[in-house]
């Protein structure tokens, strides 16, 4: 029997975000687009303002709809890939990882915290059957690795409440 998915835990050479994390939309129409998108900005907001209780608050919504919370976390790191390389901030792969691992430090419960950490350095390393492992097929582990990314990339280029501000204009939610 396979444990526990680790998203149901208690609480307590590029840089980017590709498409290898789970993709298909088990929950897709069963909740409005912007209220998705909302939930995702809202994911990356808590961990760019390091405010654990914001998390535990957005957790329950973004796991009834994983699969499309990490599609809309997969464009807003795509932006904000590209913003990095537009203004020449300097961001390796190594600061990647170091900035995830920094990022869901005592956000997380510790195994979760070392599932994320560690299947984010597989992954900025390419080795996705590893990422997978870590994950252990859960697609909140992706949500968190992908909201950690965004909160740790897009801070290397904005502060903190234009951050916010910038990926609600993007995914077009209100403040």
């Amino acid at each position: 029997m396979d444990p526990a998915p680790l998203s149901s835990t208690p609480k307590g050479p590029t840089v980017s975000a590709d498409d290898s994390a789970p993709s298909g939309d088990r929950n897709e129409g069963s909740e409005p687009p912007e209220q998705v998108r909302r939930t995702a900005v809202d994911l990356v907001a808590a961990y760019a303002e390091h405010d654990r209780e914001k998390l535990d608050r957005v957790i329950p919504p973004a796991a009834d709809h994983a699969d499309a919370i990490v599609s809309e976390l997969k464009v807003l790191a795509a932006f904000l890939s590209r913003r990095v390389q537009e203004t020449g901030v300097m961001w390796k792969p190594a600061d990647s990882r170091e900035a995830v691992a920094r990022t869901v430090a005592e956000m997380l419960p510790p195994e979760l915290e070392f599932a994320v950490s560690t299947a984010w350095e597989a992954h900025s390393l390419g080795e996705e059957e590893i990422a997978e492992r870590f994950t252990r097929g859960d697609p909140m582990v992706y949500a968190h690795m992908l909201a950690a990314f965004c909160a740790a990339i897009g801070l290397a280029v904005y502060k903190q409440a234009e951050l916010v501000s910038t990926l609600r204009q993007v995914s077009r939610v209100g403040e």
